[in-house]
């Protein structure tokens, strides 16, 4: 089963190629051809002022594969994937059905071009299910009114927020977000965050973010550690903790890329 629903038909987005935006930019860095002249001129610049950002792209893509391996291993068979961006070869959908053939899966986003995509793209297997949200991330209830249509949260769902926090301005504000969607779902849940930072060499991420801020859409910013810590301080963070996203169950001489990752559980 495949759909795809507007949390808010109203706030639907309209497709905007004057302004670059995260997820076409994304997609450019990975080497994709979703992307307009105006994102491939901000993706250069940033990788311009902050060269490490196309392995960071990578890493937390090759995190994505490891962390939906490890909560298809604990027996985890609903995901909600928050801030998807645009398809590529192994989605969530795809990389769990892999081994679960009966896994749910939600995706969620708010660029148009992502939409359009998904109702081409995502399809998988008769045995599970694949809905698209388009909704924000700062909107959980809206998500998580929609979501109910496909996952039961009376079980446990992996929740995936790779690279989205960090548009989440106020800390405040993307705790509320964190906590309102863990609150909802049963325990035995898990969450799985990736976070660009200003530690573990990325030093440049800030003056990168300062040129995206001005030329490029949505909003981003840098959190420490400690800061991260805080959105998550509810839920117990899983060994090896909070680490770059590249060393994250992975090969302990895998270079560091400046983004941070945890996995945590809901006690």
């Amino acid at each position: 089963m495949v759909s795809s629903r507007t949390a808010d038909p109203d706030e639907a987005p309209r497709l905007d190629t004057s302004v670059a935006h995260r997820a076409r930019v994304w997609d450019w860095w990975l080497g994709g051809k979703d992307n307009f002249h105006v994102d491939r001129v901000a993706g250069a610049r940033v990788k311009e002022i902050f060269p490490e950002v196309v392995a960071v792209a990578r890493a937390d893509r090759e995190f994505l594969a490891r962390v939906v391996r490890f909560l298809v291993d604990a027996g985890v068979r609903q995901f909600l994937d928050i801030g998807t961006g645009l398809p590529r070869a192994d989605n969530t959908h795809s990389l769990a059905q892999r081994h679960a053939p009966e896994s749910r899966v939600v995706y969620v986003d708010n660029d148009p071009l992502v939409l359009v995509h998904a109702r081409a793209l995502l399809t998988g297997g008769p045995e599970g299910a694949i809905d698209y949200i388009d909704a924000d991330v700062r909107n959980p209830d809206r998500i998580l009114h929609a979501a109910q249509a496909t996952l039961n949260f009376s079980e446990p769902v992996g929740v995936l927020m790779l690279g989205v926090l960090n548009f989440v301005l106020d800390d405040t504000e993307a705790h509320r977000v964190v906590h309102g969607l863990m609150n909802a779902v049963s325990s035995g849940s898990y969450l799985a965050v990736t976070h660009p930072t200003h530690e573990l060499g990325g030093d440049a991420n800030r003056e990168a973010m300062k040129y995206w801020n001005a030329h490029a859409t949505p909003p981003i910013r840098t959190r420490g550690g400690n800061e991260i810590r805080r959105l998550i301080d509810d839920l117990t963070i899983l060994d090896p903790g909070l680490v770059s996203c590249a060393r994250w169950r992975n090969d302990a001489d895998a270079p560091s890329v400046p983004q941070y990752a945890a996995v945590c559980r809901k006690p």
